[in-house]
């Protein structure tokens, strides 16, 4: 690892110190000026719980670097700016200021107003470029955005589809969804009718994406969301 970059983590209330994404290893500039997605399977960050089959960490990587290109191609204000691009590597690195849109929050819903009381209309406007370009995109976390200018900025396209992909399943997903959400998947899927081993409609796999996050969004704005792929 680069001397200049050191992990990165959430400091989760009654949880501490957590990785900040189950795929890559997440890396931070000295300065928390530069981000970088290291698509490697670091052991001593991801503490044993990384995802270890190398096809998901290629197929992972291709997705990232296709769709994270394709939106600084086509809806650059949406994006932070991408610095640098390793393939050899496989490390993207992005202009960032600071650490991430929950960090930021103290990883606490009620303080999302305080960080950005205009988060709701920005994250809303991605959400509408990603349906725009046909994307789906179900990786959602709160962490999954920075705030650079006064402005939200998406990341983690690892975790996108298009009508050109063969449909898949629940069952394929598993290994890179955290346990907690896992059990609050199993419920939601039950109430939509959604089997895991079946392979099923990216536009049905979104609107459970909006259900799940749930548990880090307020109801009524994954309400609102939801209505954008409807």
């Amino acid at each position: 690892m680069d001397n200049n970059f050191e992990y990165y983590y959430n400091n989760v209330p009654g949880d501490g110190l957590c990785r900040n994404n189950l795929i890559y290893t997440s890396l931070i500039s000295k300065d928390k000026k530069t981000f970088c997605q290291w698509y490697f399977n670091d052991t001593d960050y991801h503490k044993g719980k990384n995802v270890v089959d190398p096809n998901i960490m290629d197929e992972k990587w291709e997705r990232e670097v296709s769709f994270l290109t394709r939106m600084q191609n086509e809806q650059p204000q949406h994006v932070p700016k991408i610095k640098d691009i390793d393939h050899t590597n496989r490390k993207i690195y992005l202009e960032i200021d600071g650490p991430d849109f929950w960090e930021r929050a103290g990883c606490l819903t009620e303080n999302y107003d305080n960080v950005l009381p205009s988060w709701r209309e920005q994250m809303l406007e991605i959400i509408k470029a990603h349906k725009s370009l046909g994307i789906y995109k179900y990786s959602m976390h709160p962490s999954s955005y920075f705030i650079i200018d006064g402005k939200l900025k998406s990341i983690n396209y690892f975790f996108c589809y298009t009508d050109n992909d063969l449909m898949i399943n629940i069952k394929s997903l598993l290994s890179h969804i955290s346990d907690d959400r896992q059990r609050d998947l199993f419920l939601k899927m039950h109430y939509m009718g959604i089997d895991i081993d079946e392979p099923t409609p990216f536009t049905k796999i979104q609107m459970l994406a909006f259900e799940s996050f749930k548990t880090n969004f307020p109801e009524d704005f994954m309400e609102e969301a939801k209505k954008i792929y409807a």
